[in-house]
């Protein structure tokens, strides 16, 4: 896992907020207890994991990114933030009770050296909690009508679901439950296709300065003949008919998995 956040986590704050519904649905699969420690893996700037704490248990969060958990800890002292690879955490063997990774399976390296490492930190019965999108999913998404080349290169760095899940059991993980995630317009976290149906965001340079995919997989030239293509749909309310054509299963997905 590179820490690619280091280029995008300038005012990544803007536009990425803790939103409610993932958090509440984080917490109820996660099954927190007040006196548990959790792990929240690869934490960024630690929106979720202050979010969580404040519904019991002791946090931990780390990243790759020093520049993100710079401002995590500016924003929180009470959680234990750490500066560690997925591929080797310096935590001891059964320390947690429980963990979450949200939004950042895709840039792990390898699934079963990092399901590895959670599981080895994890004690037994402890549950993982993923958020996440799958190939399967993002091949709906409107997106690609505009943005092809960013789309096809995000697909591709997606696992899909069935190797999340053959990862998990090659590493003491038993899969429990899939629960499709759908976005709203009502939706606080402005990652990829939050502007499902509110387009216009998009246009905002703020709000795709947040997003890996537009930072990483979009030329310049693609962003400028997107935008203005998407700018134009949106004046003419042609975009809104292209939104109805795309209808499928979940945007994003949780997995919960146990540690046997």
């Amino acid at each position: 896992m590179t820490a690619i956040y280091n280029k995008i986590g300038d005012n990544y704050d803007t536009t990425r907020k803790a939103d409610p519904e993932i958090t509440a649905t984080l917490a109820h699969l996660l099954n927190i207890q007040k006196d548990k420690h959790y792990l929240d893996v690869a934490c960024g700037t630690g929106n979720y994991t202050i979010e969580l704490n404040k519904l019991g248990g002791k946090w931990y969060g780390f990243d790759q990114s020093q520049k993100m958990l710079n401002e995590a800890t500016a924003k929180s002292s009470e959680i234990r933030w750490s500066n560690f690879d997925i591929e080797n955490l310096g935590y001891a063997d059964n320390q947690f009770d429980g963990a979450i990774c949200s939004l950042a399976i895709h840039h792990f390296k390898d699934l079963n050296t990092a399901f590895s490492e959670i599981a080895r930190v994890l004690k037994s019965n402890s549950n993982l909690v993923i958020f996440t999108s799958t190939p399967e999913q993002m091949n709906h998404y409107w997106l690609a009508h505009y943005f092809p080349d960013m789309m096809q290169k995000s697909c591709a760095q997606m696992p899909s679901l069935s190797a999340i899940e053959t990862a998990l059991a090659e590493n003491q993980f038993n899969t429990l439950s899939i629960k499709p995630f759908f976005i709203t317009e009502h939706l606080q976290d402005f990652f990829l296709y939050s502007g499902k149906q509110r387009p216009e965001i998009y246009l905002l340079e703020t709000v795709r300065n947040g997003i890996s995919s537009f930072k990483n997989f979009c030329t310049h030239t693609e962003l400028q003949q997107g935008l203005t293509k998407l700018d134009g749909d949106i004046q003419s309310g042609a975009i809104y008919n292209l939104i109805n054509q795309f209808h499928h299963d979940g945007d994003y997905l949780f997995l919960m998995a146990k540690k046997s």
